[in-house]
């Protein structure tokens, strides 16, 4: 699915630059149990609610699905990886596009406030930047030999937990997935910027933008809904 969106939330934006976002939602929902992108909150879908969003802050919205649903739900074909299906989406937003965003399809309350803060930190001149909230937990890091001995204890001051939508310089993005095709294993497109020598800055995120990971965080959803 491609959608080109009749307007943006802020005129500002459009005469910065053309602003394309990617809705991943391309997982087979292995820790769900299920196609959790497809669940229904306040007679909604998921991955509906986030594409939405999207669209309030951008020209355009490309959607990346599951391969055996691309012929219903009309999107572009995800990948064995989240990395390839994002690269699978970039080949399908415009190359006029100056600031691509890239959201989780799991994370349907982002608001498009938060779309529009991390937008215009990239276009501040930011090569990307993310959303997190404060880690409040005590974090520890154990050694990966399976023996279960503490290695460290971080300070969390210095440590964020980071949300979806990201936004980056659209030809920063680009080129971080085509330097990192088969070499560098990622858990989000902010780590390859980091990777490539950019620079990721921060923006507030949201404690209600929570990601669906869980049936009870569905549950969860579904409660916020009804409120």
């Amino acid at each position: 699915m491609v959608l080109p969106c009749a307007s943006m939330t802020s005129s500002e934006q459009r005469e910065n630059g053309r602003v394309w976002s990617i809705v991943v939602g391309a997982g087979s929902g292995a820790r769900f149990g299920g196609l959790k992108q497809y669940e229904v909150i306040g007679g909604k879908r998921v991955i509906d609610r986030s594409v939405a969003t999207a669209a309030e802050s951008s020209d355009g919205v490309v959607v990346v699905v599951p391969r055996d649903d691309v012929d219903r739900e009309g999107g572009v074909a995800g990948g064995v990886s989240r990395a390839e299906s994002v690269r699978n989406g970039l080949q399908h937003v415009p190359a006029e596009a100056d600031i691509i965003c890239v959201h989780d399809a799991a994370r349907p309350f982002a608001s498009s406030d938060l779309f529009e803060q991390v937008i215009a930190a990239v276009q501040a001149g930011a090569d990307a930047a993310i959303p997190a909230m404060p880690v409040t937990d005590t974090i520890k890091i154990v050694a990966s030999d399976g023996s279960g001995r503490i290695e460290a204890t971080p300070d969390r001051s210095t440590l964020v937990a980071v949300q979806t939508p990201q936004a980056f310089r659209a030809s920063v993005l680009r080129t971080a997935h085509e330097n990192s095709v088969g070499s560098v294993v990622a858990t989000d497109d902010a780590m390859l910027v980091e990777q490539a020598g950019g620079v990721v800055v921060v923006v507030p995120g949201e404690p209600s933008n929570r990601k669906i990971t869980t049936p009870e965080d569905l549950e969860w959803a579904r409660r916020e809904v009804e409120q």
